[in-house]
């Protein structure tokens, strides 16, 4: 779990917050907010992890907004939470490109107006990344698993993102 920022067109800054699995690189919870607190995030890691989670591990690194309350939150589901050293990104390498990632497909080329907006055009970046971005560490595959194509015939574009990316699939 790990937080980035975003300016908005009013020069204020939004902050979203996301928790990813390494594993296949899913995307399991992403929100936004102007203001973070630590009551906020253990609100965002209830609504990531309502009944039981299946992580063992959460890597966090030592910022101010991870307080007392969010340790006894990460802890109470018996997760074993790590944080990484002094100014060390790469020491959670997944979040770090999951993030860049997001800046050049997405927010490199869009202006967020507010909250509800970015959460609207993460979300669909989210959709996009599961089921159409292809990722050379899963060998080229997506985090939901989608297979090749093996058919001949005509591909058709589905433009996603309002256009700014497209899905290509072969025409039935």
């Amino acid at each position: 779990m790990d937080f980035f920022t975003v300016p908005t067109i009013a020069f204020g800054l939004l902050y979203c917050f996301f928790i990813i699995s390494h594993d296949r690189r899913k995307i399991l919870h992403v929100n936004v907010t102007s203001h973070p607190t630590s009551s906020w995030i253990v609100q965002q890691l209830r609504e990531a992890f309502p009944f039981e989670c299946t992580t063992k591990h959460s890597i966090l690194d030592r910022d101010k907004k991870y307080g007392l309350e969010v340790w006894a939150a990460i802890r109470s589901p018996q997760i074993n939470p790590v944080r990484t050293s002094f100014q060390s990104p790469w020491q959670n390498g997944v979040a770090e490109r999951w993030v860049e990632s997001c800046r050049r497909d997405l927010l490199d080329h869009v202006i967020a107006f507010n909250e509800c907006r970015l959460r609207r055009l993460l979300s669909e970046y989210v959709r996009h990344y599961h089921e159409d971005r292809t990722h050379l560490g899963l060998e080229k595959g997506t985090p939901n698993g989608r297979h090749r194509s093996a058919g001949r015939g005509r591909v058709t574009s589905l433009p996603r993102l309002g256009g700014l990316h497209h899905r290509y699939d072969r025409a039935a």
